[in-house]
């Protein structure tokens, strides 16, 4: 484990490698007149929530900025026609801050040219490699800051390499939370084999849950008959919790299945995935069987649910889970 000193060795390592990276040492960012902290000062003012008007004492709290300096960078750019100021109606003595025309014409190519280099210095890395880097840094933030912000998460389609994370994933997180053995890694990987060895585009899916381009989570659809089908291999990774994912990817599921005209939806759980029932429970599934077994080293209850997706008034399928 690191000592104390190589941990502040480590923080004030990246600090000079991130402001060397950015810019920050330089006179002025992107070779304009302006400092790093300027150039913030201005975005906030462009970017302001609301009526888009702060104050000083609101500015300065944003960017946790001394008042006498923040006072100075104000005055120059009211002397240079950048902001312009007006009493506060619920009190004169407050002042509220905003761009001008002049401002936001100044500030407009500098925020383009900023955008333009985060994006050339990010395009340089491979997809997942940029996952990283925006993950790392928002965990960064998260752990620093005040206020925890939830990462984007999108879904999509499989593609070459997701059936790899999705054997490992699952084979990792069941033995760590459950104490499975190897014999469940092996179950799943002969059905993502199966399903891209007889893979029907017209009939069947796979969905993976992304968050800051890395996967975190899967499901699957495949076919079981013309008009039954199964929702298979669900699995949300820890750091994904909470955020609503594995409903969504559930939800997709009865979606497409509903759309490819599927009558019925099955699966096969265990008793003690409580997250992964509950998903089930409160997307309609119904509970219709039970099997009390020995699989992947443990003693498990296994149950069959299923959910009607004929729409009300038609007869629902009499085909059986499988």
């Amino acid at each position: 484990m690191a000592t104390t000193q190589q941990k502040v060795s480590a923080v004030r390592q990246f600090n000079r490698f991130y402001t060397r990276r950015i810019g920050v040492l330089q006179g002025g960012l992107l070779d304009s007149p302006y400092s790093l902290t300027e150039v913030r000062v201005m975005y906030e003012l462009a970017r302001w929530p609301g009526d888009g008007r702060p104050t000083a004492t609101d500015l300065g709290d944003a960017l946790g900025l001394d008042a006498g300096y923040l006072s100075r960078i104000l005055k120059r750019f009211r002397k240079q026609g950048l902001v312009a100021t007006a009493p506060a109606k619920d009190d004169a003595r407050r002042a509220h801050l905003w761009l001008t025309r002049k401002g936001r014409a100044t500030f407009a190519p500098l925020e383009n040219r900023t955008k333009k280099e985060v994006a050339a210095m990010l395009g340089s890395l491979p997809a997942v490699a940029q996952g990283k880097v925006v993950a790392a840094m928002r965990t960064i933030e998260a752990l620093l800051g005040d206020t925890e912000r939830p990462p984007d998460a999108t879904l999509r389609t499989h593609r070459p390499g997701d059936m790899g994370w999705v054997i490992s994933a699952h084979g990792a997180f069941y033995a760590q939370e459950f104490g499975w053995n190897e014999n469940f890694e092996m179950l799943v990987a002969e059905i993502a084999v199966q399903f891209i060895r007889k893979f029907d585009s017209g009939r069947e899916r796979c969905w993976i849950a992304e968050m800051d381009g890395e996967p975190v989570g899967s499901v699957f659809l495949v076919r079981q008959s013309k008009t039954v089908a199964k929702l298979r291999l669900l699995i949300l990774d820890p750091k994904a919790r909470g955020l609503g994912i594995g409903k969504r990817l559930v939800d997709e599921c009865i979606t497409h299945a509903r759309t490819l005209g599927y009558r019925k939806l099955t699966l096969w759980t265990q008793s003690n995935l409580l997250a992964a029932r509950q998903i089930y429970k409160q997307a309609g599934f119904k509970l219709v069987s039970t099997e009390p077994h020995n699989s992947f080293g443990v003693d498990l209850v296994g149950e069959y649910w299923e959910l009607e997706l004929q729409p009300p008034g038609q007869t629902a399928s009499k085909e059986k889970s499988q």
